[in-house]
């Protein structure tokens, strides 16, 4: 940030070394384009102890303005220190003297001297549907994050929905509360590459089948179920395989157990964790990509699907139709997340209408162009050096 004064910016980085998807893709993505947009100010980075093998490789950026500071102990125990013993030893034990802190991941730690404090809340998911979260965990949240809320000086939500979520159902203040975009990073863009497509294919256990791909990782809440009841008439009469793509979360026996009872095992293929260079062209290699959540606070693969140059179908729940439109119609076709008949026939149809896909790619291609890192990271510079201001 040109002509602004230099400031030390204190970051949790913990989900970027811990996390391959969600929000440690948000907050790798947030932490570079931070560190690009502004070389004047320092970011010091704190997280746990980094686990032996990253998810991600280069999690964090190397640039002058960076100092990774981690903490000697693993996530599991720092948690239950700050957040079940209530043990308050303030962050800056391990990143020294910060001018404002930022935590992207719902909970924040012990912070001193009357230094501003910055939390993200991504989403009210457990508050929504507890039962598509283990039982310790929606217990743990409801206990944690409320609290970290109330003693944040300012909250960041990922859309429109997390900040209605917030005010209803928290009475969280309008004013305590910023909507920051995510973006899309350049690397998503259609791949046509016939080699790094059969590579990608091959890697992940594609073969030469067409695809119609859903990318999230496998927990209830991503309404894969209800996905894969939709599919079994889709492949009645089509060669695709549908691709769910993500790392196992938590509750799948039911996944696995709908697989079975619709008869497509052998048409659905769960590769897991996928890396996110091999993305672009796992997007690009589907012929249409479905997004059935049941809730979500942005759903940033939508806008990689449309980057991508494929044609989106989508739940119209929760914030996803602020993502899919940004003014007049939709990027996507939005259907409600239960209704299975629905889903089956937008997916028949589209895999066939040629004029209803060229109309969605290139809306999609437009919508996605309007969201970028790039931009998020100019935007909270302003937040921070407002927040900083009322000192």
């Amino acid at each position: 940030m040109a002509g602004s004064r230099g400031i030390t910016i204190g970051f949790d980085a913990t989900a970027a070394l811990t996390q391959g998807g969600g929000i440690g893709r948000y907050t790798r993505e947030l932490i570079h384009a931070l560190a690009a947009e502004a070389p004047g100010h320092r970011f010091t980075l704190f997280s746990a102890r980094p686990p032996a093998r990253l998810p991600v490789p280069d999690s964090l950026p190397v640039a002058p303005n960076v100092a990774h500071r981690p903490a000697p102990v693993d996530e599991r125990w720092l948690y239950r220190l700050w957040y079940r013993a209530g043990v308050p030893l303030p962050v800056q034990l391990f990143t020294g003297a910060i001018d404002l802190f930022h935590s992207p991941d719902f909970v924040l730690p012990p912070v001193r001297g009357g230094v501003p404090t910055l939390l993200t809340v991504h989403d009210l998911s457990f508050v929504h549907y507890p039962a598509t979260f283990p039982a310790n965990l929606v217990a743990y949240l409801n206990r944690v994050v409320p609290r970290s809320v109330a003693r944040a000086t300012h909250i960041l939500a990922d859309s429109e929905s997390t900040r209605r979520d917030l005010a209803a159902l928290w009475r969280v203040p309008d004013d305590k509360v910023t909507v920051l975009y995510s973006g899309v990073n350049a690397r998503f863009r259609p791949v046509t590459d016939a080699t790094a497509l059969a590579a990608v294919r091959a890697r992940y256990g594609l073969g030469d089948r067409p695809t119609i791909l859903a990318v999230g990782t496998v927990q209830p809440r991503k309404n894969y179920e209800m996905l894969v009841r939709a599919f079994r008439a889709v492949a009645r009469t089509t060669p695709h395989a549908l691709v769910i793509a993500g790392g196992r979360g938590w509750l799948t026996e039911g996944l696995d157990a709908e697989i079975t009872r619709q008869g497509v095992a052998d048409r659905v293929i769960l590769p897991g964790f996928v890396d996110d260079a091999d993305l672009p062209a796992l997007y690009s290699a589907a012929d249409l990509f479905v997004f059935p959540s049941l809730y979500e606070g942005f759903g940033l693969p939508l806008l990689e699907a449309m980057a991508c140059g494929v044609p989106v179908i989508s739940s119209d729940a929760s914030s996803l139709p602020e993502v899919a439109a940004t003014g007049g119609e939709p990027a996507a076709w939005l259907l409600p997340p239960g209704d299975e008949a629905a889903w089956s026939a937008a997916m028949l149809r589209l895999l066939t209408d040629d004029a209803a896909q060229q109309r969605l790619v290139a809306a999609g291609a437009a919508q996605a162009a309007r969201f970028t890192w790039a931009a998020a990271a100019r935007q909270l510079l302003g937040l921070y050096e407002r927040l900083l201001a009322r000192i």
